[in-house]
């Protein structure tokens, strides 16, 4: 996920920046729009759908999940919220809609990261083993075809990087 993030984050203004959300789906509505040889549904609809499927179906994927388990929010909200998500999901791949179902799968992915990176799997751990199997299978092929996306587009305005090198 980390790749991702460094194609799509940029150094924004402030007061004109939006939710980090926004940014990201604003970012895979891109994409896909400028994916003229559609690498990404064609990945999305004839390679993945199986695990798309379970990981939709995943509560420890879902970050309300965690925020109901961290008692930030009850059990009720985080269930409904799950509810509503998955609904969204369902009806996005019942459309066919590719930029809806990348960036509910990419939130899905984020928290499997933050799990990851934040202490909730461990080295050799049975934990998450499943998912994190499906992540990188692909991630390994989605991130890839971004960057001949994003390539193949050189002359579009990415945006400056937050870090740029510096010498």
């Amino acid at each position: 996920m980390d790749c991702l993030n460094a194609a799509y984050a940029n150094e924004v203004d402030e007061h004109y920046r939006v939710s980090e959300q926004e940014t990201y789906g604003n970012f895979i509505s891109r994409l896909c729009d400028l994916d003229q040889d559609n690498r990404l549904s064609n990945t999305v609809w004839n390679e993945f759908t199986g695990s798309i499927r379970l990981l939709l179906s995943n509560q420890f994927v879902f970050k309300a999940f965690w925020d109901f388990q961290n008692q930030k929010i009850s059990e009720e909200q985080w269930q409904e919220q799950f509810k509503k998500a998955n609904a969204f999901a369902h009806r996005a791949l019942g459309h066919k809609d590719t930029t809806s179902v990348l960036s509910v799968i990419f939130s899905r992915l984020y928290t499997l990261r933050n799990q990851t990176l934040h202490g909730g799997a461990t080295w050799n751990s049975s934990v998450n083993r499943e998912q994190m199997r499906d992540a990188v299978a692909f991630l390994s092929k989605v991130v890839p075809y971004i960057i001949e996306i994003m390539m193949d587009n050189a002359k579009q305005v990415w945006g400056e990087p937050s870090y740029p090198v510096v010498e």
